[in-house]
Order: structure tokens, then C-alpha cells, then sequence
């Protein structure tokens, strides 16, 4: 408002609130475009002809869905052009809103895949249903790591030790089940191995102040160290007693069991993935729907709001990273009585790493979180499928697929994405 002689002027209040500035990531539509681009050239550089199968039923099913036969380079040229049109879209919605929708990267990633795989698939089968099965199968230690990754983060503990606490979890649930001959007892045993790593974690992150990262790394070199160490000294030399761990027996879900496609992937499957179901769902539920999630997500965010309402700040951080700790344990027991298979020096992998990529992929979100780790586990999971089916891609290649996935995600398509305020944070009383 001014005056002008005797004339009172008012400004409207729009014309001085200040303009909003939208933050355009343009990484999202540059990645589609380079990946759509690198397809071009392979199509270019190195044809193929024939037919592609897609086998879609397994025997067990109760409706035999045919065979899909896929010519391969109309079908690849054709993937390629919707690739190219998702790129462009991501383009426009960056420019119109500033930020590109999921869907679009979801559907360009499904779309690109079939293209890839009809063209390495060249004259050959892909058991659709296998595929997706071992997609699952390399996945679900991912979706554990994930899970305690976000609850641990939302909470504001940086949890670089997944890899760790893993690794503790695989070791600790194939001795504790080879002893008693019950997997069961080495699951349980294994959620302890992976709440001992985690508490170790909380005590020199939350009580002592010790830089998260560090700590994080430094568990996971000495989990590693530690169980290499037993594994060389003890269980080499003791494999019939300590070192051949029983396996889940699966267990087929009446009728649920024999749908196709979806049946084998999802309902032929032992108890650890069943749980990670469950788990998933009451993550999700508990973070977002209850009191706990509330306070959680509370001290992850603003720790000084939390504390001035009555919540205890430390304490809740300190409980949630053993809860995530334990959780990753679980996840650790896929490596070994998941499968039945002995464990060996960091078995692992880097699987916890790959975890916390799929974390910040997942935008600290559970479901989120679970479809990334989902993408990660079809990565290595289409590794396998074309080293069986002779694809004419370099093996070396092969070996990179599921790291290059995660790099490909983390640093072409996550845009901006914004981790807890607190996250990574000590907490100073005062």
C-alpha cells in the first residue's frame, strides 16, 4: 500500500508474494534418451532375425497359456520407438510440472526389456515364468536390506551396515541350523546376529556420536573379516556338523499356486518369502498408519519437535535400528537355509549395498523401496537367463548387468529426491 498525494493507493497482495521457482531435473529424460540412443546402435550395429519365444506356462499351472512368438527385429525396432516417445514425454512433463512422472520410467524400463530380451532371445525360448520366479528368488534379500534401510533412515540413522548385518544373518542361520537341524531356530538366530550388528551401530552412532558412515562401514569390514575368519578356521574343517544347513521346504499356496505366470513367482515359495510379504505390509502400514510410524518419521525429521511433545528421541532411534537390524538378519538367511546352500567368505556380495540404493531409489518409501530392490533382483535374474540361453552378450557384460541397473537408477533416473531432514544426525539433548 502507498499514497500519492491524497490518493491512497493499494496494492494487491498478489503483486507482492514472491514468484514460486519450480526446480526442473532434467537427469530423468537425459538417461531414457542415452539408453534409448545405446539400443539404437545395437539394433544397427548388430542384427538379428528369426523369432524370439516367450513361454508363459509351466507345467504345474491349471490353464496352459501358448507360446508368444515375437519377430525379432519388428518387435525390437517397434520397443524402440515406444522407448524413444517416453523419453520425449518425460521431456515434456519436466518442462510443464518440473518433474517426471514414475510411470513413465516404469513402462519404459518393462518396454525397453522385452525389446532387449527379443533380441538376445533371438531363435531361443525365455521362460517367462522362471524369469520372473529368479527375479524374486535374487530379490528378496534386497527387499529385507531395503526395509531396514528405510526404517533406520526415516528414523535418522544412516544404515550402511545392511551388508553387515546381512552377511551376519547368512552365517549365523546356517551354523545355528546345521547344529539343530531346524531352520526355523536358524532364522530366529539369524534376526539376533542381525540386531547384535545393529545395536553395535546404535551404540556408537546415537550414544557416542560417532560419524554413522564410518561406523557403517567399519561393521561391514569386520562382519566380513570376522566370518571369513570362522569360516576358514572352524567350519572348513567341521562342514558335516557346522556347515551343511537344512533348507525351507516350499510351500505352494492351494490354487493360488496354479495360476499362470503369477502363481509360480508368487505362491510356490518358502516361508522367507512369505514373510517379506508381510513384512512389506506392515512396514508400510505401521510407518504411515500408526502411532510408532508417527514417531518415527518424527525423530527422522524434526528430532527438537519430537522431543518438546514428549517423544524420547534417542531411545526410539535406538529401538528402531535393532527392528531394522533384525529384519536384515532375515533377509540374510536367503543366502543359506533359504536355499540350502553352505555359506562361504561374503557370500553377500554386495547385496546390502544394493540395498541402499534401492532405499534412496524407493525415495525412503517401503513400497517403493521393494519395487526398486524388485528391478535390482530382475537384473541379476536376466543375467542368468541369457548366460543359459546362449545370448550373444558378452559375459563380461553379463556380470556388469546388475550394478549397471543400480548406477543407471540411482544417478539417470531418481531426479530430485529428498532423504529424511535428520538423517545421519545426532542427537544432542539441550
Amino acid at each position: 500500500m502507498s499514497i500519492t498525494g491524497d490518493a491512497l493507493v493499494t496494492t494487491p497482495p498478489s503483486a507482492v508474494l514472491p514468484e514460486t521457482t519450480v526446480i526442473r531435473s532434467w537427469k530423468t529424460p537425459i538417461a531414457l534418451a542415452i539408453f534409448a540412443v545405446l539400443f539404437a546402435i545395437l539394433l544397427l550395429a548388430a542384427p538379428r532375425h528369426g523369432e524370439t519365444t516367450f513361454r508363459l506356462s509351466t507345467g504345474a499351472d491349471a490353464l496352459q497359456l501358448p507360446e508368444l512368438l515375437a519377430p525379432v527385429m519388428p518387435v525390437a525396432w517397434a520397443a524402440l520407438i515406444v522407448c524413444a516417445l517416453l523419453a520425449a514425454a518425460s521431456a515434456y512433463f519436466v518442462r510443464a510440472f518440473g518433474r517426471s512422472p514414475l510411470w513413465i520410467v516404469a513402462v519404459y524400463i518393462i518396454v525397453l526389456v522385452t525389446g532387449f530380451l527379443t533380441w538376445a532371445a533371438a531363435d531361443g525360448t525365455v521362460p517367462v515364468a522362471g524369469l520372473l520366479a529368479g527375479s524374486l528368488g535374487l530379490a528378496v534379500p534386497l527387499i529385507y536390506g531395503a526395509l531396514a534401510g528405510v526404517i533406520g533412515e526415516r528414523a535418522g540413522v544412516v544404515n550402511i551396515a545392511i551388508e553387515g548385518q546381512l552377511l551376519a544373518g547368512a552365517f549365523t542361520a546356517a551354523v545355528v541350523a546345521t547344529v539343530t537341524g531346524q531352520p526355523i531356530i536358524g532364522l530366529i538366530a539369524a534376526a539376533v546376529a542381525g540386531m547384535l550388528v545393529a545395536f553395535i551401530l546404535a551404540a556408537f552412532a546415537i550414544k557416542y556420536f560417532v560419524d554413522q558412515v564410518i561406523v557403517g562401514v567399519v561393521l561391514n569390514v569386520l562382519v566380513a573379516g570376522f566370518t571369513s575368519f570362522l569360516f576358514s578356521q572352524v567350519l572348513q574343517a567341521n562342514a558335516a556338523t557346522l556347515n551343511s544347513p537344512p533348507r525351507f521346504d516350499r510351500l505352494p499356496i492351494p490354487l493360488l499356486s496354479e495360476i499362470p505366470v503369477i502363481g509360480p513367482v508368487l505362491f510356490r515359495q518358502t516361508i522367507i518369502v512369505y514373510l517379506m510379504y508381510i513384512a512389506v505390509a506392515l512396514v508400510w502400514f505401521g510407518m504411515f498408519k500408526t502411532r510408532w510410524g508417527l514417531r518415527l518419521r518424527a525423530v527422522g525429521e524434526h528430532p527438537q519437535a519430537a522431543d518438546t511433545v514428549g517423544i524420547k528421541v534417542n531411545a526410539t532411534r535406538f529401538w528402531n535400528v535393532l527392528l531394522a537390524g533384525a529384519i536384515a538378519g532375515v533377509g540374510g538367511t536367503v543366502f543359506t537355509i533359504g536355499n540350502g546352500i553352505a555359506f562361504n567368505k561374503e557370500m553377500t556380495a554386495g547385496a546390502g549395498f544394493i540395498a541402499l540404493a534401492a532405499v534412496i531409489f524407493g525415495q525412503w518409501d517401503p513400497i517403493k523401496a521393494t519395487l526398486a530392490a524388485l528391478l535390482f533382483g530382475f537384473a541379476s535374474s536376466l543375467q542368468n537367463t541369457l548366460s543359459v540361453i546362449g545370448s550373444p552378450v558378452p559375459s563380461e557384460f553379463m556380470l556388469m548387468l546388475p550394478y549397471l541397473v543400480t548406477i543407471f537408477v540411482v544417478a539417470g533416473v531418481v531426479g530430485k529426491s529428498r532423504a529424511p531432514a535428520a538423517d545421519g544426525v545426532p542427537y544432542i539433548k539441550g
